[in-house]
C-alpha cells in the first residue's frame, strides 16, 4: 500500500522538507535543534541523505540550510560524492557552496585525528625509506615517456618528511618539480609545511585538535569551479571482493617449486593476486551536448604509439576481459533554469522504495569499464619495516594530504595480504602500461643520505635522523595556499595515463551518448 504524505513526513521528515523545497521551514527547524545528527544523515529509500537529495534536485537554498545545520558533505551514493553530484548539476554557485564546505570538513576531520596519528607515529620506530613509483611499458621507447617518481620518506618521532618530484598534471603533461612536505607534531597539534625548492617558497597549514565547527571558510577560486564544470566526472576504484593470493611457481614441469626473488638485497616470496577488478566510471551530463565525448588532445605518449582516433563501435572491438557496462539514460523533465532540476518522478514513486524506471535530477550519462587483472607481490618475512606499525600511519598521513599515489597504495595494502612486507608490487594496467611500487634504500643502507644514519640495535638494523631533516630553513619566502590544484578525487594524473593506453586498443570512450568504455586507475579516486 503506497505511503501517504503524512507517513513520509513522519518517517523522513527532513527529506520531505527537502523534496518540497521548504528551505525556510527547514532552516527554522535546524536552528531550533529539532532534528538529531542521526536524523540529519538518515538515508531515504534510494540511499540519499537529505543533503544528497537536495543537491541532486538542485535546490540551492535547501543545500545552504543543510550545510548551515552541519550536514556531512563527505557523503556519497553509489560511489558518487556530494561534490561530484553538485558538479553534475552544472550550477557553479551550488558547486562552490558544496566544495567549500567539503574542504572545511576535511580540514576538521584531519585536525580531529591528529592526536591518534601523533600517538601512532611516536610509538613506531624511526626509519628512512625510498618508495619508487614507475609506469613501465613493453612498447619500445614508451617507457621513456611514462611518469616515474621516488618518494623519500623520513620519520622520526611524530615528525614526517616526504620528498617528491612528480608534482602534478596539467595540459596533458606530467608536471615535474622538487617538493618537500614536512609534518611536525607539536603536543596535541601539528603543522604541515610544503616547500617548493625550485620556486623557493613555503606554505604552512596548522592543524589544531578540537577545532570549532562552522567557522567561515573561503570559497574555491573561480577557475577551480570552471575547471570542474568543464571536465567529465571520474571515479576509479579497486574491487577486491573476490581477490585471492597464491604463490608463483618456478622451474620446469614436474620440478616446480615456490618462486623466490631478490629485491634490493632482500629475499622475497612471489605471490600472484587474482580476480582483482579495476572499475572506472565517467559522467558527462553537465557538459554541453557537443562537448560530452571530446577527443583528448594528443600527448607525447599518444604520439609515440601513433594512436588512431576511436571507432564509434568501440564496444564491438573490446577484448573479452573488458566488461563494458552501459548505464541507462533516463528521461528528464528539465526546468528552463539550470539552477533548479525538477524531479522526473512523483513523491509517491520515490518514497515507495520500489526500483525506479528513471531517477531524479539531471539524466545521467555514465560510461563504465571493468578490467580484471592479476597483480604480483614480492613479500619479505624479515624486512626491517613493519607494514601496520610504520608504513600505514605514513600512508594515512599522505592520503590525507591529497596525494593520489599514496591513497591508492593505501587501498591496496589494506587488503588481507599474505605474511611479509610488500617490498615490491606490480599492477598491470591496460594493454601497454604497468604500475610498479618498490621499497628500497631502507635506512640509507644502499646509498648514503644526508642526516640519516643506520645503526645496529641488537640484532636488527635501526635508523637515526638529525633535526636537519625536518628544518625549513630561512631561504624560503611565504607562498599562497596551493588551492589552485584540484583535490585528488579527480585523479587526473593516473586517469590520463590509463586513458592513453586504452586508446592503443581502440577501446576508449564512444563518441555517442551510449555508455561504453572509459578509463580506470589502480585504486579508488
Amino acid at each position: 500500500m503506497p505511503l501517504t504524505s503524512e507517513e513520509i513526513a513522519t518517517r523522513y521528515p527532513i527529506h520531505w522538507l527537502v523534496w518540497n523545497n521548504k528551505h525556510l521551514e527547514l532552516t527554522a527547524a535546524l536552528n531550533n535543534k529539532k532534528y538529531s545528527p542521526e536524523e540529519l544523515e538518515k538515508r531515504d529509500p534510494h540511499g540519499r541523505t537529505p543533503l544528497l537529495l537536495a543537491i541532486t534536485l538542485g535546490y540551492l537554498e535547501v543545500v545552504q540550510a543543510l550545510i548551515d545545520g552541519n550536514a556531512d558533505v563527505n557523503c556519497e551514493k553509489d560511489g558518487w560524492t556530494a561534490v561530484q553530484e553538485a558538479t553534475a548539476t552544472g550550477n557553479p554557485e551550488l558547486l562552490s557552496l558544496v566544495l567549500s564546505r567539503r574542504d572545511y570538513q576535511r580540514h576538521v576531520v584531519r585536525a580531529s585525528g591528529i592526536p591518534d596519528l601523533l600517538n601512532k607515529l611516536s610509538l613506531a620506530p624511526d626509519f628512512y625509506v625510498e618508495m619508487k613509483w614507475e609506469f613501465t611499458s613493453w612498447v619500445p621507447l614508451v617507457s621513456r615517456m611514462c611518469p616515474f617518481d621516488t618518494y623519500k620518506v623520513y620519520k622520526r618521532g611524530a615528525n614526517v618528511r616526504v620528498d617528491t618530484t612528480l608534482v602534478g598534471f596539467e595540459n596533458n603533461r606530467w608536471q615535474r618539480g622538487d617538493r618537500t612536505y614536512i609534518f611536525r607534531g607539536q603536543g596535541q597539534n601539528a603543522s604541515l609545511v610544503e616547500l617548493d625548492h625550485e620556486a623557493g617558497t613555503s606554505w604552512c597549514e596548522f592543524l589544531e585538535c578540537g577545532e570549532r565547527e562552522n567557522r567561515p571558510w573561503p570559497s574555491p577560486p573561480s577557475h577551480v569551479i570552471e575547471q570542474r564544470l568543464n571536465a567529465p566526472i571520474n571515479i576509479n576504484y579497486l574491487d577486491t571482493d573476490k581477490i585471492s593470493f597464491e604463490r608463483n611457481k618456478s622451474g620446469i614441469w614436474g620440478w616446480r617449486q615456490d618462486k623466490t626473488e631478490m629485491v634490493n638485497g632482500y629475499e622475497c616470496k612471489v605471490f600472484g593476486a587474482n580476480n582483482v577488478e579495476l572499475v572506472s566510471k565517467s559522467r558527462s551530463e553537465h557538459l554541453p551536448r557537443g562537448e560530452r565525448r571530446p577527443h583528448a588532445p594528443r600527448a607525447p605518449l599518444a604520439g609515440l604509439l601513433a594512436l588512431a582516433d576511436a571507432d564509434a563501435d568501440a564496444d564491438a572491438d573490446a577484448e573479452p576481459d573488458q566488461l563494458l557496462v552501459p548505464d541507462r539514460e533516463e528521461p528528464l523533465k528539465r526546468s528552463r533554469s539550470r539552477q533548479e532540476l525538477r524531479p522526473a518522478v512523483s513523491w509517491q514513486e520515490y518514497f515507495s522504495g520500489e526500483p525506479l524506471d528513471r531517477d531524479i535530477g539531471r539524466a545521467r550519462e555514465v560510461s563504465t569499464k571493468v578490467q580484471k587483472f592479476k597483480a604480483t607481490l614480492w613479500l619479505c618475512e624479515d624486512y626491517p619495516l613493519q607494514l601496520q606499525e610504520q608504513i600505514m600511519p605514513i600512508l594515512d598521513l599522505m592520503a590525507a594530504m591529497s596525494s593520489p599515489h599514496f591513497a591508492k597504495l593505501k587501498d591496496f595494502v589494506q587488503m588481507q595480504l599474505p605474511s611479509g612486507f610488500p617490498v615490491k608490487i606490480e599492477i598491470p594496467l591496460f594493454h601497454v602500461l604497468n604500475a610498479r611500487i618498490t621499497f628500497g634504500n631502507i635506512f640509507a643502507t644502499e646509498a648514503s643520505v644526508a642526516h640519516v644514519q643506520s645503526v645496529l640495535a641488537g640484532a636488527r638494523l635501526a635508523c637515526v635522523l638529525d633535526d636537519a631533516c625536518f628544518a625549513v630553513g630561512r631561504a624560503y619566502r611565504d607562498a599562497a595556499a596551493p588551492d589552485e590544484r584540484l583535490p585528488c578525487d579527480d585523479d587526473e594524473l593516473l586517469h590520463f595515463a590509463i586513458q592513453q593506453s586504452l586508446m592503443e586498443a581502440g577501446t576508449h570512450d564512444d563518441q555517442s551518448d551510449r555508455g561504453v568504455a572509459g578509463g580506470c586507475a589502480a585504486g579508488r579516486g
